[in-house]
């Protein structure tokens, strides 16, 4: 089962954490810096964790360089 999903990242948080909003938009905040791909890693683990999957089983479908990304959890 292939789940995709919106997300915001907020990188260089300082209680990092998983919040949904009103329309179903994920926000992701982790302590990482969005340098040299540091903050989508942080992303993808944090999401791993929080679905209970293994971090392979999660992908960054678009949104790479900004703040806004999809993911697909399978």
């Amino acid at each position: 089962m292939y789940m995709k999903y919106s997300i915001i990242a907020h990188p260089n948080a300082k209680h990092p954490r998983i919040e949904k909003d009103l329309f179903g938009v994920l926000h992701v905040y982790i302590h990482e810096p969005p340098l040299e791909g540091k903050a989508n890693h942080a992303v993808i683990l944090t999401l791993a964790n929080y679905f209970h999957v293994h971090k392979r089983n999660v992908q960054l479908i678009t949104g790479t360089t900004g703040k806004h990304k999809v993911v697909e959890i399978v």
